[in-house]
């Protein structure tokens, strides 16, 4: 307020004390968003400097400037600084005197021009303008003018035209104006149009731009000779009005609320979709850690056979080696017998029962190898066919991956056509709203039509009534039958609907058990696949148990022949121990190959291991793809729920509208009853 009075003290020459004083009242004010300046005779220079400060005060909301005395060029300056104002809410012009008699386009013209100027710039000026006792309408062609621009304009909401002299044709402009504004709200206060001389003629053109005019809340027409029937006719266009804005806010803050679930329902819906891809990303991850694992694992077990083959060479080899040996020392033997039986022919006999026996245990041992052999080899093919399973397995694998990627594409179908359906819902919606807006048309209308049909023919005789009455009973009974089958169109269109989803679900259901039984009967094959290899190990356990026990029964047969022998010669015991570390070696490498045994067991462990995981991991999956589908069905009964409360508020606004019409059809009868003519048609 300070600088607002400094700058008023540069720009004006002879500053008013008057107004600086009521300036420093002001800025010793708390409250400084109201420039107040009534009662104080503004001179031209002030008005001027006024008109060149206000563009930029951006401190004041109101401005009041009323019983200042202001002349014509005066109010033209600070109506024409008010232009390029942005921050003025009020306009206090009240009891100024300075639109009377003006015969030029001076005052009322910048007034209409502001008002134009406020429409073309889109920016609230201000939107409350106080022009009491300013006789305004003593000048038609500038009333004119100010109607146009109070038609053009709409932003003002508020406008005050009390003890102006506007008579029956300043009132016509007024309802043009009227009629083409669609923005104001109030005119003036509770004695608004008081002592301005409308008349009857004034009073219809202003009921008759209220069928149009929908945002006038408040018109009051008191003190203006205006006929009862006129007044009461406008304080029920009023409350129409009113009740019609009640509704259209009702019906924005549903709408709005229900844009606001919708938009929080593809919320969630995006953040489920979002987590589920991210869970499948992490089993494509898992499934192609166990599938490196098992491809290592793999590649372990045919290291291990390659080991296994070249032991079983070096065996072969060892084997043949201490045949040789055996057939050296035989051949020792039978000379060493031979001079034993020159020497001893009691010893030559017992040697020939000892070489007898031990060509026996040859035999025996040679048999006991070749049934070694044939286990190795037996083994070596149960190797081939455990390395056949994890191939088996791994194919497995590879279309378990190919069902995962196939059960990820239907669920992006599900998600698409569920959006389609909801998309599909709003629009039926939208066409719901847009047969019930052209039914409330078709109504007003109708409305509106039977009212000038009856205030035309007001004059006419009882006969001319009844027919009236009939008509209007015979639209009455049209609108009930196009209520009555709008119902069952809604009724027809929601059972459709309800028949489509139970459709949508049944379909939904058969799919996921025909996946449910697939993915049973591959577990059943995987269970299956399962004992086989648990059956292999079995065996391989009892083929371990039988070689330690023949590697036992081997140990105490080298020993016995290891005690015959050292009774025999000195020269057949160094034999014997060649002989006994020899089946020493043997002892460790069946050892060796027992240790092969159980680390192919322990790999087989691994693989049962992988093969649990796979299926719980499978089992977690179809637990989540139920979930999935629980959740997909109580997205779809909370949109049907939805359906219902927007059927039910369309059905009650349709009611209400239909209470509507029947009171305004009753109102309407009694107008006509209680009017002059029904009365003097009655007595006759």
């Amino acid at each position: 307020m300070e600088e607002f009075r400094r700058a008023y003290e540069q720009l004006c020459a002879e500053p008013q004390e008057s107004v600086l004083r009521r300036l420093r009242e002001r800025g010793e004010e708390p409250g400084r968003g109201r420039l107040d300046l009534t009662a104080q005779s503004l001179s031209l220079e002030t008005c001027r400097a006024l008109g060149r400060l206000l563009p930029g005060a951006a401190a004041f909301t109101e401005v009041a400037l009323g019983d200042c005395g202001l002349s014509e060029e005066g109010v033209s300056l600070l109506l024409h600084g008010l232009c390029s104002n942005t921050t003025v809410k009020l306009l206090d012009l009240k009891v100024n005197g300075c639109f009377n008699g003006y015969r030029d386009s001076g005052v009322i013209q910048a007034l209409a021009t502001l008002l134009l100027f406020n429409e073309l710039q889109s920016c609230l000026i201000f939107p409350s303008l106080i022009l009491e006792w300013n006789n305004l309408g003593m000048w038609e062609e500038g009333f004119s003018s100010f109607c146009q621009g109070l038609g053009a304009n709409s932003f003002l909401q508020r406008l005050d035209l009390r003890s102006n002299q506007i008579n029956h044709q300043g009132a016509g402009e007024l309802a043009m104006a009227l009629k083409q504004n669609a923005s104001l709200q109030v005119l003036g206060k509770s004695d608004n149009l008081r002592w301005n001389n409308i008349g009857l003629l004034g009073g219809r053109a202003l009921l008759n731009s209220l069928r149009s005019n929908k945002t006038l809340k408040r018109l009051e027409l008191a003190g203006n000779n205006v006929p009862s029937d006129i007044l009461k006719a406008v304080e029920q266009a009023m409350n129409h009005n009113q009740d019609r804005q009640s509704i259209l806010s009702e019906i924005q803050n549903r709408t709005s609320i229900l844009s606001k679930e919708v938009l929080s329902l593809k919320d969630e819906k995006t953040k489920q979709f979002l987590d589920l891809m991210d869970t499948i990303d992490k089993q494509k991850e898992e499934i192609a850690r166990s599938d490196r694992m098992s491809a290592a694992r793999v590649s372990q077990l045919q290291e291990a056979l390659n080991e296994q083959h070249s032991i079983m060479s070096s065996l072969k080899a060892k084997l043949q080696m201490t045949e040789a040996a055996l057939a050296l020392s035989e051949q020792k033997v039978h000379n060493l017998g031979e001079l034993l039986n020159a020497m001893r022919q009691e010893q030559t006999s017992m040697a020939e029962c000892h070489l007898k026996e031990l060509q026996q245990q040859k035999q025996e041992v040679a048999d006991r190898e070749a049934k070694l052999l044939r286990d190795l080899s037996v083994a070596g093919d149960k190797n081939l066919l455990l390395r056949n399973q994890v191939d088996e397995l791994e194919k497995k694998c590879k279309i378990q991956q190919d069902q995962l990627f196939q059960v990820k594409q239907d669920l992006t179908n599900t998600t698409a056509e569920l959006k389609l359906r909801a998309m599909q819902a709003e629009e039926r919606l939208e066409t719901e709203k847009r047969r019930f807006k052209q039914s409330l048309e078709d109504l007003e209308s109708l409305r509106v039509k039977e009212v000038n049909h009856l205030t035309q023919h007001m004059e006419a005789s009882e006969h001319s009534m009844q027919e009236r009455i009939q008509k209007l009973e015979a639209i009455r009974i049209a609108l009930e039958e196009e209520l009555s089958q709008t119902k069952a169109a809604a009724h027809t269109e929601r059972g459709q609907a309800e028949e489509e989803l139970i459709k949508v679900r049944n379909w939904a259901r058969l799919e996921e058990q025909q996946r449910l039984e697939h993915l049973e009967e591959k577990l059943r094959l995987m269970t299956e696949s399962r004992n086989e290899a648990q059956n292999c190990c079995l065996k391989q356990k009892q083929m371990v148990a039988e070689a330690q026990a023949k590697a036992s029964q081997l140990s105490l047969q080298a020993d016995g022949l290891r005690r015959r022998l050292e009774e025999l010669q000195q020269d057949l015991n160094s034999k014997e121990e060649e002989k006994v570390t020899e089946v020493n070696k043997v002892k460790v490498e069946l050892q060796e190959q027992i240790g092969h045994l159980q680390a192919e067991r322990a790999a087989q462990d691994g693989l049962r291991e992988k093969i649990a995981a796979l299926e719980r991991q499978l089992k977690a999956l179809s637990s989540s793809h139920r979930e999935a589908v629980l959740d997909k069905e109580g997205e779809i009964s909370v949109l049907l729920e939805k359906l219902r409360m927007k059927e039910a508020d369309i059905s009650r606004m349709r009611e209400e509208e239909a209470q509507r019409a029947s009171f305004l059809q009753n109102a309407i009868m009694a107008y006509v009853q209680g009017s002059p003519l029904g009365t003097h048609s009655s007595r006759k």
